[in-house]
């Protein structure tokens, strides 16, 4: 609990990104959502764990916003600070344990941003009473939640309904970037479906809009989201 205190003791009134109560989200990622960034007092569901929920944070961080990331173990700074987040304002809490949402909610006090993946057991989601409870903080606070599974109630959905390698050729090759399919919607505002190509990453690492249309050279892979935690 040592760096969640440190979290909330760390921010200033002058860390907070400016803004008409909207997070920035990298400009690949404007049109899929309504207000054009994260609202502020909401919630974002992905479904599972993917290099989509960074890039959702990258934005913000960016832009001087303290982000948290809880419940994800296996990511490094490095990997983290390659789609674009300030390594300088972020915090990593690989094993909230059992008492994660209170974790959470001290998170919150100190962050704009916080990135959550749930225990899966022993419920595919949080209980509502939970849910409430943290949908209530988040409000409180003007932050955002972004969760990496799933949440009802949640403002906005975003997943990766396609992906397609770009490297290989005909039997050889090296995978060089992964241009993915990703799909949105919500509540609200959030509640017109929209879809948008995106390379995530991009040849050089990058988050950036992709053409509809394929060019030789790829190999597609209809992909679900449970296949994308592994590779994202």
């Amino acid at each position: 609990m040592a760096q969640v205190r440190a979290a909330s003791s760390g921010r200033r009134d002058d860390d907070a990104v400016p803004g008409d109560g909207v997070l920035p989200v990298l400009d690949a990622l404007r049109e899929l959502l309504p207000a054009g960034g994260l609202q502020r007092g909401s919630v974002v569901a992905t479904g599972s764990w993917s290099l989509l929920c960074l890039a959702l944070a990258a934005g913000a961080s960016a832009a001087g916003a303290w982000c948290a990331i809880a419940g994800v173990p296996q990511l490094g700074v490095r990997a983290a600070a390659d789609v674009g987040l300030d390594p300088g304002r972020m915090l990593l809490i690989a094993e909230p344990g059992p008492s994660w949402p209170q974790v959470v909610v001290s998170l919150l006090d100190g962050c704009e941003l916080v990135l959550l993946r749930p225990p899966a057991r022993p419920a595919p989601q949080p209980p509502a009473q939970v849910r409430r409870k943290l949908e209530a903080v988040i409000r409180r606070r003007g932050s955002v939640l972004i969760v990496a599974g799933e949440w009802d109630g949640a403002q906005s959905r975003l997943h990766v309904a396609d992906q397609e390698w770009a490297g290989i050729g005909v039997g050889h090759g090296r995978l060089r970037a992964r241009r993915v399919r990703v799909v949105a919607d919500g509540r609200g505002a959030a509640a017109r479906p929209r879809e948008r190509w995106l390379w995530l990453p991009g040849p050089d690492g990058s988050v950036a809009v992709a053409a509809d249309e394929f060019g030789a050279g790829g190999w597609s892979e209809r992909a679900t989201d449970p296949a994308l935690a592994s590779s994202g």
